[in-house]
């Protein structure tokens, strides 16, 4: 099979690597320059992508574009290319409003039928100061668009101060620009539900997760894209069906394939929907990677020939962890560090550790694997195992085995479901009966 992938910052590189490991063509294109070097050596380029339509249609069936993020208007260009006859894996238009506009979102998700927290939209700080001041409480801050993660802030303070003056001093201009959203803050365990979408249906199963986004262990620190994950496929149908389920019809009508996650807030009043993302995310495709038996090429042509109900999975869980370098979790455009970092193993490599090493921004620089591209995302380690525990022993000691400069990662991710969240999930009836 071919497959182009089309995006800013190779986001999807190690996917486009285990589909090279599966004797699959891949190209991919990288339009942000400072990502160029991401894959170097690894995966062949492309300098325009639209130059290469022919050799993806060429393939026929076998042909398949993958478009890795919901930024400048893709989803409504692969809707258009789907009108052409390519095969589309990614998004599509209304999958990107569903990410990027969270408003809207919540009103989906309110007609869907699911319970949603008070969500008050403004097109400008000026607004939101206001209804600050006269709404005092507290408040969970997002800006709406792809790249506003780490200027979102989690308020503390009933009175919604904290919020308030976050607001007023610290976020970042180009950020402020942006539309943004109060939500009303839910207390509860963070959980997500994320399944993969082929044009009509969602293949099952789906998977549960429980994100990391804080910088540092006992989730202080910024809030990150993701320091890392616990995954599983198993005990998912139930808490599947009441929540991104329902969403089936809507995602039919629209066309959308690609992968959509919904994340959550559990608590004893419900399930109170929070976020889509409606692509594949970084880490999170990487992480489920172990738990996959179904290889990513037979996956990718189910979803666009939609010849599969279902796909191989493995159970237990796995946790992933992300091993991060300078500047992270900041772009070099806003803080300048060196990129083209050594990066060495300690010990040889088995297969297995191979196969739970999950490249990002990486490339080869004169035949040696160094740190690549924007934000210091270097790569994933994950583990698989039975108990969240055994997962993550397995991902950690994996992880010390990597040798950066100035690399830093957190060894405590599955930790607080450990010490109680997952047993608070389980008593409120929202899983399957026996893992």
């Amino acid at each position: 099979m071919r497959f182009l992938g089309i995006g800013d910052y190779c986001d999807l590189g190690a996917l486009y690597l285990r589909l090279i490991e599966e004797g699959h063509e891949v190209k991919v294109f990288i339009g942000n320059p400072l990502c160029q070097g991401t894959l170097a050596g690894l995966v062949a380029q492309a300098s325009e992508w639209r130059d290469e339509l022919e050799w993806i249609r060429a393939a026929g069936r076998e042909g398949i574009l993958l478009f890795e993020n919901v930024a400048k208007n893709r989803g409504a260009l692969q809707d258009d290319l789907r009108k052409q006859g390519f095969w589309v894996i990614g998004g599509s238009a209304y999958g990107d409003r569903l990410e990027n506009d969270r408003a809207y979102a919540q009103q989906v998700l309110s007609a869907a039928g699911l319970p949603t927290a008070r969500v008050w939209e403004f097109g400008h700080r000026e607004g939101a100061l206001d209804f600050l001041d006269r709404h005092p409480g507290r408040y969970v801050l997002k800006f709406n668009g792809p790249d506003a993660a780490i200027d979102n802030y989690v308020g503390r303070l009933a009175d919604g101060r904290d919020v308030r003056a976050y607001l007023r001093k610290v976020a970042h201009p180009e950020t402020l620009a942006a539309s943004l959203v109060l939500m009303e803050y839910l207390d509860g365990v963070e959980m997500g539900v994320g399944a993969y979408f082929d044009g009509e249906k969602f293949l099952r199963p789906a998977c549960l997760d429980w994100e990391h986004k804080r910088f540092f262990p006992g989730d202080l620190g910024e809030l990150t894209g993701e320091m890392g994950t616990v995954a599983t496929y198993a005990r998912s149908a139930r808490f599947f069906e009441c929540t991104l389920g329902r969403m089936e019809h809507l995602l039919l009508d629209q066309r959308h394939c690609g992968y959509v996650n919904l994340n959550t807030i559990v608590n004893e009043d419900g399930v109170w929907p929070l976020e889509f993302t409606c692509r594949f995310g970084y880490p999170g495709f990487a992480i489920l990677t172990p738990l996959q038996k179904t290889s990513w090429g037979e996956l990718l042509a189910a979803m666009v020939h939609r010849s599969m109900g279902g796909f191989e999975t493995l159970p237990g869980f796995s946790v992933g962890v992300v091993l991060t370098t300078p500047p992270f979790p900041y772009p070099r455009f806003q803080v300048e560090e060196p990129v083209g970092l050594p990066v060495l193993f300690d010990g040889e490599l088995t297969d297995e550790d191979r196969r739970n090493l999950h490249y990002c921004e990486v490339g080869l620089e004169d035949a040696e694997l160094v740190t690549s591209g924007i934000y210091g995302w270097a790569m994933v380690a994950t583990g698989v195992g039975e108990s969240i525990s055994a997962a993550q022993q397995r991902a950690n000691r994996l992880a010390d085995r990597v040798l950066i400069p100035n690399i830093r990662y957190r060894r405590d991710i599955g930790e607080r479901l450990m010490a109680g969240d997952l047993a608070r999930v389980e008593s409120l009836d929202l899983l399957d009966p026996t893992w």
